[in-house]
């Protein structure tokens, strides 16, 4: 397949978008309202989140690309962008119940469906592009990690 920079730009762009608003609904909260939280030992340094999750969401970019490049070939194309839009919402709808609205257990619920629902993505992507689907591993890790530090904020308050 002939590489095409504009959709490449564009698939990237849209999880880069999806960041920068949970971003926004995250920048206040960070400041103000998650320092006052019991966190566990294994908390990462709030430093830490801004470049694991840009380089997530490149990631997600160049997977959603790898599969949009053969969307002409793929028999359930709408259901495959509809689980990739679920994703998307569902990830920043978290950044939304848990900074912005500060409902603990909420996200906790919310996350674990997200996680499902991007392992299903992953294994869409994978049956159409295996890099697509393995660009899916570190994410799966980190919203893994991410349900377990859920938890157990939501345990510590």
């Amino acid at each position: 397949m002939k590489f095409k920079p504009l959709a490449f730009i564009i698939n990237i762009a849209i999880t880069l978008g999806v960041g920068a608003l949970g971003g926004w609904a995250t920048a206040q909260s960070v400041k103000i309202w998650y320092p006052t939280l019991n966190k566990p030992s294994f908390n990462p340094p709030n430093w830490l989140f801004a470049p694991v999750w840009t380089s997530l969401y490149i990631l997600i970019g160049i997977a959603a690309y790898l599969v949009w490049i053969r969307r002409d070939k793929i028999v359930h194309f709408p259901r495959t962008v509809a689980i990739y839009l679920i994703q998307l919402i569902l990830n920043l709808a978290w950044s939304f119940i848990f900074f912005y609205l500060h409902e603990i257990g909420f996200a906790m619920a919310e996350i674990i469906l997200l996680l499902i629902i991007i392992v299903i993505n992953a294994s869409m992507f994978y049956k159409i592009n295996k890099w697509a689907g393995l660009l899916f591993i570190p994410y799966i890790l980190w919203v893994s990690f991410a349900s377990f530090l859920t938890y157990n904020i939501f345990i510590l308050n």
